[in-house]
């Protein structure tokens, strides 16, 4: 339990919870638990849904969505524990086998699950996107109404992002797209980005500049902006940072989104009116 952060009580929320803003990108961990063998990081403690709600009210939002970290491959079952925990007020995104049934994805859908997770940063291999098999996937996922996250290399990204804009599901960006620091909003994974949020059927969480190698996060954000507005932004904590735990603050996290949007309506629209839309909150 965070010391400075009060008790969180759980009777106390309400059946339906105006969405004020939204933590689109957190993690719930559990030290102990089995680890994907092709792992990158791995968590220092354990993080309870509790100290993440907390977080939330100290912070004057109103709902999170909680994301799989990728060391823990598919087993999704500590995210779909914290969901929950509070329905009312968390969302969840999963990693699951691209061979999943339609019915699977029906089941994770009504325990608050909004979209399935594809975290292919720093892997050696990835699935053919393009083959018919993948292709199914993302139709199912599209059929259930579950949108495809994506964590991958802006160089890599110019690849997949036409494919995953091409099978009808809504594609979320995670972390400004991992632009090429040598290359920045020039990087041609970057520039897709772009076209997919002109189009209006990708979203780019602005999250983690701290993992972009040097990327000035402030001109991802003007060419974003200037690319679709704010309604194709979201705004994430990344919290608890798995690997700069000891390097950020909440608070610091929602000071740098004033500092890339100073215009307050369109930070609230990135707070709150785009994710309540592409994620069906009240």
């Amino acid at each position: 339990m965070h010391p400075s952060l009060p008790a969180f009580q759980p009777g106390a929320i309400s059946p339906s919870v105006p969405v004020l803003g939204v933590d689109c990108h957190a993690h719930v961990m559990r030290v102990g638990a089995k680890l994907d063998p092709l792992r990158h990081s791995e968590p220092r403690r354990d993080v309870h849904v509790d100290e993440f709600l907390r977080l939330l009210d100290a912070h004057g939002l109103s709902h999170g969505v909680l994301t799989q970290p990728s060391f823990y491959g598919t087993d999704n079952s500590l995210v779909l524990e914290a969901l929950a925990q509070a329905p009312q007020r968390l969302r969840g995104t999963v990693i699951v086998d691209p061979g999943i049934a339609e019915a699977e994805l029906q089941s994770l859908s009504r325990r608050q699950v909004v979209g399935v997770r594809l975290n292919w940063i720093r892997r050696h291999s990835r699935p053919d996107v393009g083959s018919a098999s993948f292709r199914a996937f993302l139709a199912r996922v599209a059929a259930v109404g579950l949108h495809v996250e994506i964590y991958l290399e802006g160089p890599a990204l110019a690849q997949v992002l036409p494919h995953l804009r091409a099978s009808g599901a809504r594609v979320v960006v995670d972390h400004f797209g991992a632009p090429d620091p040598a290359l920045g909003i020039a990087c041609p994974g970057f520039r897709q980005l772009l076209e997919g949020v002109a189009a209006g059927d990708t979203w780019v969480k602005l999250s983690a500049p701290y993992r972009l190698g040097g990327v000035d996060p402030q001109a991802c954000v003007d060419a974003l902006l200037g690319a679709g507005g704010p309604g194709q932004l979201l705004w994430a904590s990344d919290w608890p940072w798995v690997s700069h735990e000891d390097e950020h603050s909440y608070a610091g996290c929602l000071r740098a989104l004033e500092q890339w949007v100073p215009d307050k309506a369109q930070r609230q629209a990135i707070l709150a009116t785009s994710p309540r839309e592409l994620m069906g909150l009240p």
